[in-house]
């Protein structure tokens, strides 16, 4: 491996709970430190994480953070990128934990693969110990609640995909296709690796990278976070001006959502109408039934059946409310 400087960008805000573990595991980085900074671009956090980050930057000068008044993602990753000493150019969460060998291992197969973007899988934990929170770690880790969505659910192979989580960028990249667009709140990964993908570049995922993601830990969360994707969805491809900057996949709770409120009115038509819903209630109660068996939890069944129904209602409610904002706007 040539030697190779690194920038990791990491956006935050309000990140006490989970700081102190992202700290500590870019310290275990075997990555040499000597050509390693990390940089926080904080949200003006009204908690302990800034005064956390300042702590452990004291003793290792190569972590460092600014201000991000902005309070938004894009705005954190491309001040990042600016302040970069780097040649590579990684994103990594605070609401994640990493192992050793994470830096080193992207950076070997983004040589290897000589790679514009490269990734890995992301596994998804509960961020507590109780069967919501488990069950709602299921959810979004499984086909039916993700979709074909091959970083959260896994891949055995290397394989060439349209994104990947916390990607590893050679940062000429930016300078080619131009940085992160500041008026995403949320998927503006997607957005810039769907920009990569159209300009001729190279992403990749790779099964033996990982990194634990820990997911909502109460029904509420995970209906607030996935109502707010949603709402981005429909915000994405207005503020891009085309459908192309996300996936279909993206795009099917919003008519999943459409299908059951013209429910009422379809059913007088025919009875027919009702079998896509006969058949989705059945998948689930299936689906729900054998991750509970699977993990001998009898358990898990209702709790499984209610987190892929809040997921998807949430999320298909979030693409009507950002519709209703952009007829409202028009208006």
């Amino acid at each position: 491996m040539t030697e190779r400087f690194v920038s990791v960008i990491i956006p935050c805000r309000n990140e006490e709970r989970h700081i102190r573990t992202v700290l500590d595991d870019l310290i275990a980085q075997d990555f040499p430190k000597v050509n390693l900074e990390v940089i926080f671009g904080d949200g003006e956090s009204t908690d302990k994480t800034r005064e956390t980050i300042s702590e452990y930057s004291r003793q290792y000068p190569w972590i460092k953070q600014f201000n991000n008044p902005k309070r938004t993602v894009p705005f954190a990753m491309n001040e990042g990128i600016r302040m970069a000493k780097g040649d590579t150019i990684i994103r990594m969460d605070a609401h994640a934990s990493f192992p050793p060998d994470y830096i080193s291992k992207l950076v070997n197969w983004q040589e290897k693969l000589n790679a514009d973007n490269v990734g890995g899988v992301w596994i998804t934990k509960p961020s507590s110990s109780s069967l919501k929170a488990e069950a709602i770690a299921e959810v979004l880790s499984h086909p039916l609640g993700v979709g074909n969505s091959m970083f959260r659910i896994g891949v055995k192979d290397v394989v060439e995909s349209d994104t990947v989580p916390f990607g590893c960028y050679r940062k000429q990249v930016f300078d080619r296709i131009g940085y992160y667009d500041e008026r995403l709140e949320r998927n503006q990964d997607i957005e810039l690796n769907k920009r990569l993908k159209a300009s001729g570049g190279k992403i990749y995922l790779v099964p033996d990278v990982s990194c634990t993601y820990y997911a909502r830990d109460t029904y509420y969360k995970l209906a607030e976070n996935n109502f707010r994707n949603g709402e981005w969805v429909i915000l994405t491809s207005y503020y891009t001006g085309q459908l192309g900057s996300l996936s279909i996949r993206h795009f099917v709770p919003l008519g999943f959502l459409l299908y059951l409120l013209s429910l009422p009115f379809l059913a007088m038509i025919s009875s027919y109408f009702k079998l896509p819903l006969v058949f989705y209630l059945a998948a689930i109660a299936m689906v729900s039934m054998m991750i509970a068996f699977k993990r001998k939890k009898p358990l898990y069944m209702p709790a499984l059946i209610y987190g892929f129904l809040i997921l998807h209602v949430s999320y298909g409610a979030g693409c009507l409310w950002g519709l209703w904002r952009l007829l409202i706007r028009k208006v």
